[in-house]
């Protein structure tokens, strides 16, 4: 289960919206061990496209590097999807290369009639895709 506060979602919901119609994508860094996401850190798609984000690999090995600084870990990373809904594609489930992170996906397009936006979470391990509960809390 994700266990995640309410200003963190609210942080990867509007820079899903900003980034729109391209799809955003970022980190949220917690204490090594902590399964605790705290540190909100969005990132630039790369690739800016509707239906692909790739980290540019420069910021990338900037934010690992201060993460190792700081005894951080990739507790969430986050992308987008613009007209489909939130669940991996064979391209976000071939890129997942940190097996305890939770990958949270944010809908912008209302697919399934529930609103303007999805989130969810999962778990992506050697090609393994599990949806997880995500609790949503005031505070840690």
């Amino acid at each position: 289960m994700l266990t995640i506060t309410q200003a963190l979602v609210d942080q990867i919901v509007a820079h899903a919206r900003k980034d729109h119609p391209d799809e955003a994508c970022g980190v949220v860094a917690g204490p090594a061990g902590s399964d605790r996401p705290e540190r909100f850190i969005p990132m630039l798609n790369a690739a800016m496209s509707p239906t692909f984000y790739e980290f540019d690999s420069g910021d990338l090995l900037k934010l690992y590097r201060e993460m190792d600084d700081r005894d951080e870990e990739p507790l969430v990373i986050y992308h987008s999807h613009t007209a489909t809904e939130a669940y991996p594609s064979r391209t976000d489930i071939s890129y997942a290369n940190e097996p305890g992170a939770h990958y949270v996906l944010v809908s912008t397009a209302d697919t399934d009639g529930a609103g303007e936006f999805q989130f969810r979470s999962f778990r992506i391990v050697e090609g393994e895709v599990t949806e997880e509960e995500v609790q949503v809390v005031e505070a840690y």
